[in-house]
């Protein structure tokens, strides 16, 4: 039998377009708030006009507050928000979209959140929401966590809270800094994970990237040994997924190397080792921290990249993953991903 929302789907279709709407338009102020009209007229790709008579609908539905900081939910719009969740994901089939893709990339679960982070830069900030109430559901008791660097995993920081003090957690860089900016360093983030988580966390002061002697020189240091066997005996490790391009770009890569690479076909980056569409390794930076063969050991993989210009890249990383991966990313990849 039919559900409703199939019956809404065929009978009301644009009853269900206005909700989608309304439904972004809370999750945004969720994730923003205090939030301006301007902000969130732009950043919805919505007209102010529309915009005016969509937030006083919602205001008069007691759902939002105004106040002269912005926008923000009471405690009503974040319990509906939360009830709407469920049923936005059969409005979008975005379950369909997560067990299709489980069978496609073979590996443990997928887990995707609405929008397209390539068109809507807030959408990545739902993306590190998700991975940390993933995250919540698998770390009881003591746990050594190994975060990669990114635009990604910064999202992820910020999406962590204070709750998290209950469990013993320490957060380690899971390789060197890259050549970027030190906000997206994975010193950084892990500093940042571990202030708003109320955990610890140790620093691993070594370049990503480095030469052969150089390489024998760091791992006989007694410090890094010591960060090195933490983030060995990691029980989870955070990371995302680069477009190869971009990734030798950041790491300051010579021009012959990004041509090698290019000449290649690389389409995707990851721990340092570049891959192209048919998941072979066709390059590999020598770096100091977790190896891609480290990662079949770790009981808990969780992968967060979004955005459809990611979707190459992650089938790519996807065809070496452990069968253990959790991927984490948005509509506008998982939907890429399936046409491929």
């Amino acid at each position: 039998m039919d559900s409703i929302i199939d019956l809404q789907k065929r009978l009301l279709p644009d009853l269900l377009q206005v909700m989608q709407k309304r439904y972004s338009i809370l999750q945004y102020i969720n994730l923003m708030q205090p939030v301006g009209r301007r902000s969130l007229a732009g950043s919805l790709s919505l007209t102010e006009r529309v915009l005016r008579s969509e937030v006083e609908f919602l205001k008069d539905q007691d759902l939002i507050d105004f106040s002269s900081v912005g926008m923000s939910l009471t405690s009503e719009g974040s319990e509906l928000l939360e009830k709407l969740e469920g049923v936005m994901r059969e409005v979008t089939g975005i379950d369909q979209i997560e067990r299709q893709l489980e069978r496609q990339l073979q590996i443990k679960k997928v887990i995707v959140v609405s929008g397209n982070s390539d068109e809507s830069p807030w959408v990545k900030s739902e993306i590190g929401r998700a991975t940390v109430n993933c995250m919540k559901d698998l770390l009881p008791g003591k746990n050594i966590i190994a975060v990669t660097g990114g635009t990604t995993m910064a999202s992820v920081a910020e999406m962590l809270t204070p709750d998290f003090h209950e469990k013993e957690l320490l957060f380690v860089p899971a390789r060197g800094g890259v050549g970027e900016e030190v906000k997206n360093q994975a010193n950084t983030i892990c500093s940042r994970m571990a202030e708003k988580a109320g955990a610890k966390h140790r620093v691993f002061y070594v370049p990503d990237q480095v030469s052969q002697e150089i390489y024998e020189s760091f791992i006989k240091e007694p410090y890094i040994t010591e960060v090195l066997e933490l983030i060995h005996s990691a029980s989870m490790v955070l990371h995302g997924i680069g477009d190869a391009i971009t990734m030798a770009e950041r790491r300051n890569t010579s021009n012959d190397e990004i041509q090698n690479i290019k000449a290649k076909n690389a389409v995707g980056e990851a721990f340092g080792y570049y891959f192209n569409e048919s998941g072979e390794v066709v390059h590999k930076v020598l770096t100091i921290g977790i190896q891609l063969q480290d990662i079949a050991d770790i009981e808990h993989v969780l992968t967060a990249a979004g955005g459809a210009s990611k979707a190459k890249a992650i089938r790519a990383y996807m065809k070496q993953a452990p069968a253990s991966t959790i991927l984490i990313t948005d509509e506008g990849a998982a939907k890429q991903l399936l046409k491929g």
